[in-house]
């Protein structure tokens, strides 16, 4: 048995599937079968079941997952503390990114970083904070941008944006001569959310309901852009960060300000406290906190 073979089993554990875990490490699916069976034929145990497509972890497969995952972690601490020392200044940087917070926020980073650091490469997943919190803690990610506060025992952080909710109505909706409104009037909308991936889904649906009502969510999207041309086409009404708003044409749809709900769009930067950083992790993070350090508290 060597590292190999335990990274294999453990990327099949996660996605539940061969054919993933091969597209994941860039391999065949026969190699990393003929890894997974040659695990098995040394520790004389059967470690997963095929259900239908998905595959499943025996208990056999579940003990050894656990050990495994503690096995491998610390062989990837050894391996990045040996490369700092030889100060290899060149790494891989797996960041999670929300999509509209990559695109308000990162491009001019990533392009300065890549200037500075032209030997590490960074590759970008982008996908909601809910889900880039979860790839965070379990290793999947190194680093990734959530929407604050989460987790604070699990992550170290800096926050870089504090930000609130506006409405977005179509300039032809009841309420679109004001400039402020209450949350609950919109208790008979229909609503345009973020998908449930995205922590502003849930964080919009707790505030109506501690307003008295469950809103009627009728379209979601990953887009923010793609929201505000829904409001604005009178499929629903949405709330949208200040700092997307101020992009968007008063003309096509208008945005009013909450009076009674204050919704915080905080932004931070998170890494797992218990991981152990590389040099281009670690670099990334420094870098990154002295160019957003002054959008904090003007967006």
């Amino acid at each position: 048995m060597d590292i190999r073979h335990l990274q294999y089993f453990l990327e099949v554990a996660r996605h539940k599937s061969f054919t993933k875990a091969a597209q994941s490490l860039f391999i065949t699916q026969p190699t990393i079968s003929k890894t997974i069976k040659s695990l098995e034929e040394e520790l004389g145990v059967h470690l997963l079941d095929r259900i239908g497509k998905q595959v499943e972890l025996t208990d056999a497969g579940i003990a050894i997952e656990r050990q495994a995952q503690v096995i491998v972690k610390s062989f990837q601490n050894l391996s990045s503390e040996l490369s700092d020392l030889m100060n290899l200044k060149r790494g891989h940087i797996r960041i999670g990114l929300p999509p509209m917070i990559g695109a308000s926020f990162f491009p001019q980073v990533i392009g300065e970083f890549h200037k500075a650091y032209p030997e590490i490469t960074l590759q970008l997943f982008e996908d909601g904070a809910k889900k880039v919190e979860v790839d965070v803690a379990s290793g999947a990610l190194d680093i990734g941008v959530v929407v604050w506060p989460t987790g604070e025992d699990v992550f170290e952080y800096f926050p870089f944006v504090e930000d609130k909710l506006n409405v977005l109505v179509h300039p032809e909706h009841r309420l679109a001569g004001r400039t402020r409104i209450t949350l609950n009037e919109l208790a008979d909308d229909s609503f345009v959310l973020f998908q449930e991936n995205f922590a502003l889904h849930d964080r919009i649906i707790e505030e109506c309901v501690r307003c008295g009502f469950q809103p009627k969510v009728v379209y979601e999207s990953s887009q923010w852009d793609m929201i505000a041309e829904m409001v604005a086409a009178k499929l629903g009404v949405a709330l949208l960060p200040d700092t997307m708003c101020r992009e968007l044409d008063p003309k096509r749809v208008r945005v009013l300000q909450l009076q009674d709900s204050v919704i915080p769009w905080n932004l931070a930067m998170i890494w797992r406290k218990d991981r152990y950083l590389s040099f281009a992790a670690r670099e990334w993070i420094a870098f990154t906190q002295q160019l957003l350090r002054g959008k904090r508290g003007r967006s």
